[in-house]
């Protein structure tokens, strides 16, 4: 007898083993054919595979979380057979599901083109109204890697022979096409739909080894229905707009190039940007109570040892050597705040100390990792480090968290997903250590009014963390601040205060970050608004242009009133066309235009034009500049 639970706690019992397709059969047959696969007390399983014993069951159809990878998964497997079937020479490798898709890599003499990704995805649709069934097969070990070897799929005999021994080798049979797979699957390929898309092609090598050969990379996206298909298609269309490295280049504001890959050359404009968006985050730190210092670039590899750094983040870590030492240009800035907290005595009754730096840090990040602003090797963080004690853990975490969530929403965003990350596989300090960490950070969390998603195993080496993801304005989700509570730091680098007892304790390290990297977040935030900064952040906040010559010294007078009220101006007295200067100020995304002719000089007026809008308004020029003036002011006032 096996006896079935469902999710609704009601119970069917069955005299025989029993699959989850006729589970779902037995309940309806709207649920039969809905049926994609099933969990069985929490894991994922084939419709088909047995369940001979006692077991929570709940049936997945495609409104379930669980559909989607499902469905991925299955696309990357019918684009394997599409590519075989097209160009039978070629070998496939690994196809898993991703974010947003699936890919598959590939081993062929020739390379893929646009045109076969449309014939690809054309034969993925032939495949997918064909319905074939995904049978699953255990094969023996041997008898696996010589059938592979036989058809000529060299990588999937290898990857046969490099798993445990013990372990079942399981492969999936659709149509004539047999893949090797740990699975689960969809019944069958009819259940993938034709929500589907190829995307591109890229490189990449076998198992991520530079030695290993270089393969071709199919990537694709598949959603349940079209309408999700189609939102997806239509953000990726939007975000090719916003892409943060084409507009730099149109508002002026950085470059990168291969001379110096992975730094940004930051031009007059970008500077300026920077500049405004560090000094607001400067004055917001001073209101809070803390302290701006200044370490350096290049520290003696012995405090990274003495950190644990150099163990675990040496391959990201640029060196030099002198005479008769190693050094290290720092990644992080956190074993130097802890160098300026020991100068000196500390007694409880400095504490907290907020130490906070724009700490200039380099990472030896891969070349193919690098992606404009997002990913460099040489950035500022926004970083700083909180010396308290245990029992102050709360009230910090609290104010940080109140901290931060005003300044994103000075910054325009208001959608801000908080994740708790616990203790990594790979960590400093002992279960007692993390445990104490983990308990505070979660009752600090708490008593800040926050609520938290597990993000399990991510936590710092040194200590668990919060995460703060911002959701931007075409629904992309960026992990930007951090909070860490550290009980490590200070026992590896002897950080002690003197407590009221006159005995030295440890203080708790708490490092947080509201931007994390200047750089990436200055690409988020161009990206967050397609350009169009509001008027505070904006490098350029006013042009003044000229519709004549003859009003160029009234321009000039335009230009200095507005100097004189705080404002970014720039003069446009070119002989050009003012719809030529219009669009070309547009295309720069500068907030708004002051145009000027013979009229407006007579008068002592102004047209105000705003980006994106097609009227003006005219205005005397005092008017104009204190409402400017006003607006420009920004959340600081």
């Amino acid at each position: 007898m096996v006896a079935i639970t469902l999710p609704d706690d009601s119970v069917l019992s069955y005299d025989n083993p029993v699959s989850g397709a006729e589970i779902a059969a037995g309940i309806g047959p709207g649920l039969a054919k809905a049926a994609l696969a099933v969990r069985v007390d929490g894991r994922l399983q084939d419709l088909s595979t047995p369940i001979d014993a006692d077991a929570a069951v709940s049936i997945i159809t495609a409104r379930d979380d669980d559909a989607l990878e499902l469905i991925r998964h299955d696309a990357a497997h019918v684009m394997a057979e599409a590519v075989k079937e097209l160009y039978p020479e070629t070998q496939v490798t690994i196809g898993p599901a991703i974010e947003n898709g699936f890919y598959y890599d590939f081993s062929r003499p020739t390379p893929f083109t646009p045109e076969d990704l449309e014939k690809i995805e054309a034969r993925m649709r032939d495949i997918v109204g064909r319905d074939e069934s995904l049978v699953r097969e255990v094969w023996d070990r041997a008898e696996a890697i010589r059938f592979f070897k036989d058809q000529g799929e060299h990588y999937k005999a290898q990857i046969i022979e490099d798993l445990p021994d013990g372990e079942p080798i399981t492969v999936y049979r659709q149509g004539d096409f047999i893949d090797l797979c740990r699975g689960p699957h969809l019944p069958s390929t009819g259940k993938v739909g034709t929500a589907f898309k190829l995307m591109k092609l890229a490189g990449a090598y076998w198992r991520g080894d530079s030695k290993n050969e270089m393969l071709q990379r199919i990537y694709g996206t598949a959603w349940p229905d079209a309408k999700q298909l189609k939102a997806y298609l239509r953000m990726l269309e939007e975000a090719e707009k916003r892409d943060h490295r084409r507009l730099g280049r149109e508002m002026e504001l950085f470059h990168i190039q291969d001379i110096a890959a992975g730094s940004v050359f930051w031009h007059p404009k970008g500077w300026t940007l920077y500049r405004v968006l560090q000094d607001y985050i400067r004055a917001r730190l001073e209101d809070a109570g803390y302290i701006e210092v200044n370490t350096p670039q290049l520290v003696d590899r012995s405090l990274w040892e003495d950190s644990g750094h150099w163990e675990k983040f040496r391959e990201y870590m640029f060196t030099a050597e002198t005479e008769d030492r190693v050094l290290a240009l720092k990644p992080m800035n956190c074993p130097c705040h802890v160098q300026i907290y020991r100068q000196g005595i500390t007694s409880y009754r400095d504490l907290p100390v907020r130490m906070a730096e724009f700490g200039s840090c380099l990472r030896n990040e891969p070349s193919g990792a690098l992606h404009g602003l997002m990913r460099v090797r040489a950035f500022t963080q926004d970083d700083a480090h909180i010396f308290c004690t245990e029992d102050q853990i709360t009230s910090e975490t609290k104010a940080f968290c109140d901290l931060l969530m005003s300044i994103y929403k000075d910054l325009g965003f208001e959608e801000v997903v908080v994740k708790f990350a616990d203790r990594p596989p790979v960590r400093a300090g002992a279960d007692e250590t993390w445990d104490k960490a983990e308990t505070a950070l979660i009752e600090a969390t708490a008593a800040a009014g926050l609520e938290t998603v597990l993000n399990p195993g991510e936590g710092a080496f040194y200590g668990p963390k919060l995460e703060f993801v911002l959701r931007d304005a075409i629904g992309r989700d960026w992990q930007l601040g951090t909070l860490q509570v550290d009980f490590v730091l200070p026992e590896r680098l002897d950080a002690t205060y003197i407590g009221e007892d006159g005995q030295k304790h440890r203080p708790v390290m708490l490092h947080r970050a509201i931007l994390g990297s200047l750089e990436r977040f200055i690409g988020v935030l161009i990206e967050q608004y397609a350009g169009r900064l509001p008027l505070w952040l904006a490098p350029v906040q006013v042009v003044v242009a000229t519709i004549t010559n003859a009003a160029d010294s009234y321009a000039r007078e335009v230009r200095t009133a507005l100097a004189e009220a705080g404002l970014r101006t720039e003069i446009d007295l070119r002989n050009e066309k003012i719809n030529y200067k219009v669009r070309e100020h547009s295309l720069g995304k500068i907030p708004a235009m002051l145009i000027v002719g013979n009229r407006e000089a007579e008068d002592g007026t102004v047209a105000l034009r705003r980006l994106g809008g097609k009227d003006q308004e005219i205005l005397a020029l005092a008017k104009a500049t204190a409402r400017l003036k006003e607006e420009a002011a920004g959340p600081l006032g």
